[in-house]
């Protein structure tokens, strides 16, 4: 047998020394595979697998640098990697996987959420799409940064060799390959049906999130689609054959609900749930959040509605204490999903908005209000103490920035005394988010109550029930302490128009702003300073729903085939 792994090892070298460029695999994507052996994730183990793992040994191509060649664990890649997927292969190792091995898979879906991408120091996971694609191109958020205004100004959206174009699809392809990683093994492992039932609906949950944000980036708004007709997503994200057959925007939505309606099926008949310190991992509540967000997305009002309060169970909203202290930083009960990493550094979410920040992307450009909607915000509404207010101070009325020691600065440096020394101050800056530890370590909230609520809010609303509308603005702006007086009897658009403001408010930062005027077919407007607003002239723009592609991102084939 030993002489037989050594031909077998010796033709296999032969072969990759002969080939010019190592086939492009998932070893790029799918860092973590259940199945032992199964280096380059095409679901079996065979002598390609041992050529990938040669590959990585010589740093070829694609392979330079991959660590999923380490079959054993010992955190080194070499020749008893390749005589272990060998002997896997002639069936002298068990490969059968576990159920701690679907656990590792499971949070390793987690870990994608949170993990950094492409080289590229914002591609931070979920932090990197909420920051560049629902804040930066919003109409509410600024920061005087001249140089992103093709981001910004949604610019990007029909070239499809921008890394700009790329990330989201890749991002959320990972993800998806990890999740179907589960559902292909997960019926193979010794496990009691309660286990592997919870398995497959976390695997299920991540999946149907990553159609979901992929068809708010890639595909038309639903009012646009004539009833789902338009192009969808494809079954399989691979892009590296070219675009794949695309579903309809309809049989999209359909794939979703369908693996969303699995998944709550799955969960109940399991019995389990996650202990609190589970907080980043999918369970029910989670699938509801996701069943209500898609269902907002795909104006399914019916759907929106049920699902938006069964999510917010046993998520009690935050109260004004830790709403104005906690800085969006930790876990609380409010929090139905989120994430966490303490790795990502410079990338993450946090280091780029976070007040406290020592990142310069804070420290030089901190995040601001637009100054329209701080304006709207009732004197009565402690959400207003999340930013800078600047009635009565002096400032650049080109930009929004105080001169340091001005009484601007000074009265930012007396309200926070924990931003940096040689931070900026300017007019309208944000409060409303915070790091635990430099340059950006936080918790990532990904859905909450106030969410569910607003959700319910705009669902009752375009069904014709006004006062289950009014009712659930009530209890996110009233009951909850954030504005005492609060009161609403609005009634059709100027209802909608309600939900649509404290939608902006509440969620403010959290990366929904152009998701939100894309679904809604609201042109964006933003004024300088001159104009009433507080956008530098690069970013003065008004943009109406029909320009920019419809403001839909294009497939990045041209990305994908450029780097193959």
């Amino acid at each position: 047998m030993k002489n037989l792994l050594a031909i077998l090892t010796l033709i296999v070298i032969a072969m990759t020394i002969g080939t010019a460029q190592a086939q492009l695999l998932n070893t790029q994507r799918a860092s973590k595979l259940v199945l032992k052996g199964d280096v380059n994730g095409d679901g079996s183990v065979d002598i390609s697998d041992v050529n990938a793992v040669i590959n990585i040994m010589l740093g070829k191509g694609i392979y330079a640098g991959n660590t999923s060649g380490d079959v054993n664990g010992d955190e080194v890649v070499d020749i008893s990697d390749v005589n272990m997927v060998l002997n896997i292969l002639l069936g002298k190792i068990d490969n059968t996987p576990t159920v701690a091995d679907m656990n590792e898979a499971v949070k390793e879906c987690a870990q994608v959420m949170m993990s950094q991408y492409l080289m590229n120091q914002g591609f931070s996971g979920e932090g990197g799409i909420r920051m560049f694609y629902g804040n930066y191109p919003g109409q509410d958020f600024f920061f005087n940064l001249p140089g992103w205004d093709a981001l910004v100004n949604q610019d990007i959206h029909e070239i499809s060799s921008s890394i700009y174009t790329y990330y989201p699809w890749h991002y959320y392809q990972r993800l998806a390959d990890e999740a179907n990683v589960i559902l292909k093994y997960i019926d193979r492992v010794d496990a009691n049906q309660s286990t592997k039932k919870f398995i497959r609906a976390e695997a299920l949950t991540f999946h149907a999130y990553a159609y979901l944000m992929l068809s708010q980036i890639y595909c038309k708004r639903w009012v646009d689609s004539n009833n789902g007709s338009t192009s969808g997503l494809p079954l399989d994200l691979n892009l590296s054959n070219g675009i794949p057959e695309l579903m309809t925007l309809a049989e999209t939505y359909e794939l979703i609900y369908s693996e969303l309606d699995e998944a709550i099926a799955l969960y109940k008949a399991s019995g389990l749930y996650h202990p609190a310190s589970g907080w980043y991992l999918p369970d029910i509540e989670v699938a509801y959040a996701i069943y209500a967000r898609a269902a907002l997305t795909r104006n399914d009002w019916t759907n929106a509605a049920a699902y938006a309060p069964l999510a917010r169970e046993g998520h009690p909203l935050m109260g004004t204490e830790t709403l104005l202290t906690d800085g969006f930083c930790n876990n609380n009960s409010e929090w139905i999903w989120g994430g966490f990493s303490d790795e990502l550094y410079y990338y993450s979410y946090h280091a780029y908005i976070a007040y406290n920040s020592n990142s310069n992307a804070v420290r030089s450009y901190p995040k601001c209000i637009s100054r329209e909607l701080f304006e709207q915000i009732p004197a009565t509404d402690v959400r207003k103490q999340w930013w800078l207010d600047p009635t009565g101070y002096d400032y650049n009325m080109l930009n929004g920035r105080a001169d340091r020691y001005s009484d601007l600065d000074a009265l930012a440096r007396s309200q926070h005394p924990d931003i940096s020394d040689n931070a900026y101050v300017y007019a309208y800056m944000q409060w409303k988010v915070r790091c635990n530890e430099m340059p950006g370590i936080a918790d990532l909230c990904i859905f909450r109550s106030s969410e569910m609520l607003l959700i319910e809010a705009e669902a009752q609303c375009m069904m014709g029930n006004n006062t289950a509308a009014q009712a659930a603005l009530v209890a996110l702006n009233k009951t909850s302490g954030r504005d005492p007086q609060y009161a609403c009897n609005k009634t059709g658009a100027d209802l909608l128009n309600e939900i649509k403001l404290y939608r902006r408010i509440e969620l403010w930062g959290e990366g929904f702003d152009w998701f939100d005027l894309k679904r809604w077919k609201d042109t964006l407007v933003r004024h300088t300073f001159e104009d009433g607003g507080n956008f530098i002239e690069p970013f003065a723009v008004t943009i109406t729903p029909e320009e920019k592609n419809e403001w839909t991102y294009v497939i990045p084939i041209d990305y994908v085939t450029n780097n193959n």
